[in-house]
């Protein structure tokens, strides 16, 4: 089924929400565990969404980057942002060794929203065919890329997102403490790559393999 515009945006804004939403409470949620409540103070370890969209991240830069995929026939890639959860990196019992795993709970919530869209997936496929199974297949469709989008992009090791993290946290100290002076320029290298393609180009391959095999587990 063919979507128009609005429909396409109203089917990509839950899945989009949702991986915002537990994204960055996941970080949250992880780093209290490990001794940080700095987040949850702030009411960032929340499910309410408005604790973490970013009006320009989360809605303006998106929405525009569908509307020029939509124009374009498809094949554009989505890029986008929520607010960054606090964490207080001295708070953690063990700094080195939890932040990497502050900052990789954000990619595993990813990873299982695209497994739980899957299996949506399924469902949908297995209900007759009507308005309401394929709003419901085209949604999860959406929900997986664009959790495996999220999962991946943040996985990048580019200082601030969350690859850099960990990153970071694994490297010799005098190397890690060299490496997060680069920090400035991750953005700038982001938009870089988003601009001229090779954000498509380093993920598109990873999205596909990984969207493979989560469907084989599941159907």
């Amino acid at each position: 089924m063919d979507f128009s515009l609005i429909e396409t945006i109203a089917l990509y804004a839950v899945p989009v929400v949702f991986a915002i939403t537990l994204h960055e409470a996941s970080h949250g949620y992880v780093a209290r565990i490990f001794g940080d409540h700095t987040a949850y103070m702030l009411g960032r370890v929340t499910l309410n969404p408005l604790k973490h969209i970013d009006p320009v991240g989360t809605v303006i830069v998106p929405l525009a980057l569908l509307l020029l995929s939509k124009l374009a026939g498809g094949g554009g890639f989505l890029f986008g942002w929520a607010k960054p959860v606090p964490v207080n990196y001295s708070a953690l019992r063990k700094p080195r060794q939890h932040m990497a795993l502050v900052a990789a709970a954000g990619p595993a919530a990813n990873l299982g929203m695209a497994l739980a869209w899957v299996t949506l997936l399924k469902l949908a496929l297995l209900m007759p065919e009507n308005t309401l199974s394929a709003a419901m297949e085209a949604m999860s469709q959406a929900g997986i890329l664009v959790n495996l989008i999220f999962m991946f992009l943040n996985l990048l090791p580019i200082l601030p997102l969350d690859g850099g993290r960990i990153v970071a946290s694994l490297l010799p100290t005098r190397a890690a403490w060299r490496y997060a002076k680069l920090e400035p320029w991750g953005i700038p290298v982001l938009l870089v790559l988003l601009a001229t393609n090779g954000l498509a180009f380093l993920l598109q391959p990873l999205i596909e393999a990984s969207d493979a095999i989560i469907r084989a587990m599941v159907f």
